[in-house]
């Protein structure tokens, strides 16, 4: 073959190739065009001369995840029909009146004050109908009233998880998602909004550049690590707990100790982000357990006793003399009673709440090696969780140059965190002394077909494993032995818990309310291979001092009930 011809081939091929190319593109738009966003193309079709919401033309839907890996709905577009008037062209309102009234009852006089605005091209009458009702309007036709298609936000579990999921409202012009994933993912579940008058040739040259663009969001729904029914029964344990109390708020988390993965995770009071507009005081759409910080009390003991059983200064057996009371820098601090136990060992430390006890474990690490290991624990940062808003902790006493601020500091006084910081840090004596991510989303599912799961540092190790399983069995003492009396013991299952009781800050003003308390709760099980842990707060109780007293059957309830649900082995 001579060299033209071999010239003439190449061109051949080449040609061949960009027409090949071409009808690729072509096909990919084609099935972008009516399969994937058919649906939108459709209602634009049908608002024709009216652009209604055209911010939520098209969203992404978020999912929760059933135990057997079902997805089930949390958040999608909801499709119906809105009534508008042109008032411009009407010439009988009464007549379009009745024929709105017979099928939905409407004010009169409001009706005919829009109808009558002459110069107004557009007059909302009625939004959010469904379609056989709208069918029922709209038909047979009347100049000037229009039935045109629309979609909104709809949350099918009403109140389930919903500071979560947050909702759509506008911020300023611009209809977004505000807290929880809506806002958190806003740009992944997002549609782009397209010209109503579109050329198709233009729009697949470029759209070229979109599809292959490194630089484009991609388009996706959100699938939640939330388990449906173990949220509901969070919920309404915590909605309980708030009730019987008198408290201000109330919540908990429910999270695999191993993963990070939040199960559940639940506040009271609530809302329903259908209804949102009906809320009056706004703090009720923030989820307090990511925006809020708190002094958490002795539940953080653990963590004390942890970081002076992994540096060798004291073991399980080890033993000091508890006078009931200590002074540092000038300052006193007691036990909660005031009482001293004498020569008293480190399991009691636990089983009782002694804050001497654990200021001992403190003095003995020192300020610097305490306030290392606390760090290390995670509790001087945020999460990192994927929910907007997380709080910063406030823990400049662990930097304190006195004793005084790091004997507080471990038993929980003078250092606030997050709930979800709180449950980080206290998994690490569940899972063998790794600090893990908590998260609430699975995957996201891309329009492109493309699915991404949540990829997730790898837990550090903060804790000797042995140090875990230590402190992990004296917790399991606690709750066999001490906590209400050993009265709350399951036979064949190991639980580890721990009760807190912190005294309310009065804020900038310095000091500590005398009658105001946070009461908190942690527990794991089974104790030496966990499937759950559990955090639990309220928010100053009435009339009842002690989180034993508050939490300790919610608690159990939540245990028994996950034991059931998921059918967890017995360990003893």
């Amino acid at each position: 073959m001579s060299n033209q011809s071999k010239v003439i081939v190449s061109r051949v091929r080449f040609f061949f190739i960009l027409i090949a190319c071409f009808a690729l593109v072509l096909v990919y738009r084609l099935y972008t065009v009516q399969i994937v966003s058919g649906e939108a193309y459709s209602l634009k079709a049908d608002r024709q001369y009216f652009s209604i919401s055209p911010d939520l033309l098209d969203r992404g839907n978020i999912y929760f995840t059933t135990k057997e890996g079902e997805e089930v709905t949390a958040a999608y577009q909801q499709s119906g029909n809105i009534v508008v008037l042109n008032p411009s062209v009407i010439s009988n309102p009464e007549k379009i009146y009745e024929r709105i009234n017979d099928v939905v009852p409407i004010d009169h006089a409001e009706f005919i004050e829009k109808a009558s605005k002459k110069d107004d091209r557009y007059e909302e009458i009625l939004k959010r109908v469904d379609l056989a009702t709208g069918q029922k309007i709209a038909e047979p036709a009347i100049p000037g009233l229009i039935v045109s298609r629309q979609k909104w936000r709809a949350y099918p579990s009403d109140k389930l998880a919903s500071q979560v999921l947050g909702f759509m409202a506008y911020s300023g012009d611009t209809l977004r998602g505000q807290y929880g994933l809506e806002r958190q993912f806003d740009e992944t579940l997002k549609r782009a909004n397209e010209s109503k008058y579109t050329n198709f040739f233009v729009e697949v040259f470029s759209n070229i550049q979109k599809t292959f663009s490194a630089d484009t969001t991609w388009e996706g729904d959100v699938v939640t690590t939330i388990e449906p029914t173990v949220q509901g029964f969070l919920e309404r344990t915590v909605e309980q707990v708030n009730a019987k109390w008198s408290s201000e708020y109330s919540g908990g988390i429910v999270m695999d100790p191993m993963t990070g993965e939040i199960v559940a995770m639940a506040s009271f009071p609530t809302f329903d982000p259908n209804n949102f507009k009906n809320e009056e005081d706004p703090k009720v759409f923030s989820n307090r357990l990511v925006e809020d910080v708190y002094e958490m009390g002795s539940i953080i003991k653990p963590l004390t006793m942890a970081a002076g059983i992994d540096a060798g200064v004291v073991t399980a057996d080890s033993t000091y003399y508890d006078a009931g009371f200590l002074v540092l820098n000038n300052r006193r601090i007691s036990n909660y009673d005031g009482k001293g136990r004498g020569q008293t060992d480190m399991q009691q430390i636990l089983s009782q709440s002694l804050n001497t006890g654990v200021a001992y474990i403190m003095s003995k690490l020192g300020k610097e090696r305490f306030s290392t290991y606390m760090k290390s624990f995670g509790l001087d940062k945020k999460t990192g969780i994927d929910l907007p808003y997380e709080a910063a902790p406030l823990v400049d006493n662990l930097n304190s140059p006195r004793e005084i601020e790091h004997a507080t500091a471990s038993y929980g006084q003078g250092i606030a965190m997050t709930p979800i910081a709180t449950i980080r840090a206290l998994s690490v004596l569940a899972n063998g002394g790794k600090l893990v991510n908590p998260h609430v989303v699975a995957k996201i599912d891309y329009k492109t077909g493309i699915t991404k799961k949540t990829e997730l540092p790898e837990p550090q190790q903060i804790l000797k494993p042995e140090t875990s399983h230590e402190v992990t069995r004296m917790l399991v003492r606690v709750v066999d032995e001490a906590l209400l009396g050993g009265k709350v013991k399951m036979e064949h299952y190991s639980i580890g818990a721990k009760t807190g009781t912190a005294q309310i800050s009065k804020g900038s003003g310095g000091g500590y309310f005398e009658d105001r308390y946070l009461h908190s709760f942690f527990g794991y099980f089974p104790a030496y291979n966990p499937k759950f842990i559990i955090f639990l707060y309220t928010y100053y109780p009435k009339e009842v001092k002690y989180a034993s007293e508050t939490l300790t059957q919610s608690f159990m309830d939540i245990t028994k009930y996950l034991i059931h649900y998921y059918d967890i082995p017995p360990d003893r």
